[in-house]
């Protein structure tokens, strides 16, 4: 299938073109349809699967055939579509991706988040604007200050709720969505689909299609993982080992924590390599800048924090290293598939230490299997090993009956399911 088959408008076949995208992702291929019919929709897919495309193409499509077929009286611009994110970091990588695909459609988009003067993001607003992407507490005070209004809201997207969800943004959310029109159409996309995410839904989507692509606990099968056994007191010269004696290009490496990343860069940068960190306590335009510098090749490094998780979109992403294993395994999955998105390739190496061996049986765990070692390097701790068989939970024959009807249960809770 090719996104011609999708019957998009010519513009955006256009800006697909420019961007070299000829064939939809899984998640492209069945939502971009459900969302042309105007139909609310539950998405199931994890980050890198292109699920940004698959709300923004279609709300754009259905904008401009409005426009197009004379639906504005005037020329004044309507807000008619808003989309709910969880980061300042992901309402910009959505705002640009809309505009990017929307260039040709003369539909606007903005997006409104925390942690900068609110004065050109409400002069932006007073400018018209079609699409709206924003922070739930930005969006909140501009509400509260009567800066906008939500009545005109025909679609309403909710991305990345379990991350919502985790921030503590729920209660924020449910005031939003009591301030919008009760004839709307209704977009929630989650990585996981936790008992709160269902519940989360049947309060806010009708008769909603389920569309589940990939299973939350497996990695993108186009990043290839290593494992790197080392002492904590070798990871700075492992780290510069692989960068000095690899053509890597730009790399993505996480720390646990903000101090952590600046440490590790200051150390990056006495070894003349060019590095940047992004995390909490930097400010939001230093945040975009180091982002910036890192897309354009200014940087080679961008040292992070979990921050950058999720909603950091950079294509053709060849590397990411865990310079230090999560405490929560999903993160893992979170943090690799920043690397091997829309299908392209990409590789994922972890250091592991002594301290770090828990983390490391929960991550196997998780994703059903061991990582591949690699002890082709100078700083191989070869006393860290463990056994590296794939890890299989025991479950008894009443437990396997447990499973299947919680399984059968999950599964009614949904009113339709599509899968591939």
């Amino acid at each position: 299938m090719t996104f011609t088959d999708l019957q998009l408008s010519a513009p955006l076949l256009q800006a697909l073109r420019l961007q070299k995208y000829e064939h939809p992702t899984p998640i492209q291929e069945q939502v971009i349809p459900l969302v042309l019919q105007q139909r609310d929709v539950l998405a199931c897919a994890q980050t890198g699967t292109g699920k940004t495309a698959a709300f923004s193409l279609p709300i754009l499509e259905l904008l401009y055939q409005q426009k197009k077929n004379g639906a504005a009286h005037t020329s004044a611009r309507t807000l008619s579509a808003l989309v709910l994110a969880p980061t300042r970091e992901l309402a910009i990588q959505i705002e640009e991706s809309c505009r990017l695909y929307g260039a040709g459609t003369g539909i606007r988009c903005l997006a409104v988040f925390g942690g900068v003067s609110q004065a050109k993001q409400v002069e932006g607003l007073r400018q018209g604007v079609d699409i709206l992407v924003a922070t739930p507490g930005r969006l909140l005070d501009l509400l509260q200050q009567k800066i906008l209004s939500l009545h005109t809201i025909q679609t309403v997207v909710l991305d990345e709720a379990d991350r919502m969800l985790d921030m503590g943004f729920v209660r924020d959310v449910k005031k939003i969505m009591a301030l919008l029109p009760r004839k709307r159409q209704t977009l929630l996309f989650s990585a996981t689909m936790p008992p709160d995410i269902l519940e989360l839904s049947r309060s806010m989507l009708v008769n909603p299609l389920h569309v589940a692509v990939t299973p939350v606990s497996t990695s993108a099968e186009t990043v290839d993982q290593e494992l790197y056994f080392v002492e904590q007191a070798d990871k700075k010269l492992l780290l510069f080992h692989l960068l000095q004696n690899n053509d890597m290009g730009p790399v993505l490496v996480f720390t646990q924590t903000k101090y952590g990343a600046d440490k590790l860069c200051k150390s990056l940068c006495r070894q003349q390599i060019k590095a940047q960190a992004i995390h909490g306590n930097k400010s939001q335009t230093a945040r975009q800048q180091a982002l910036q510098h890192f897309k354009n090749g200014g940087i080679d490094v961008l040292v992070a924090t979990d921050i950058a998780a999720r909603g950091i979109d950079i294509d053709q992403l060849p590397y990411v290293i865990n310079y230090e294993l999560p405490h929560v395994p999903e993160t893992y999955v979170h943090r690799i598939g920043r690397t091997g998105r829309g299908g392209s390739v990409g590789k994922a190496i972890s250091f592991c230490s002594t301290e770090e061996k828990t983390q490391l049986k929960d991550i196997h765990k998780l994703l059903a299997k061991s990582i591949r070692v690699n002890q082709q390097h100078p700083y191989h701790a070869a006393g860290i090993s463990l056994a590296t068989q794939p890890v299989r939970k025991h479950v008894s024959q009443q437990g396997k009956k447990k499973k299947g009807r919680n399984m059968r249960k999950s599964h009614n809770e949904s009113l339709h399911f599509i899968s591939r």
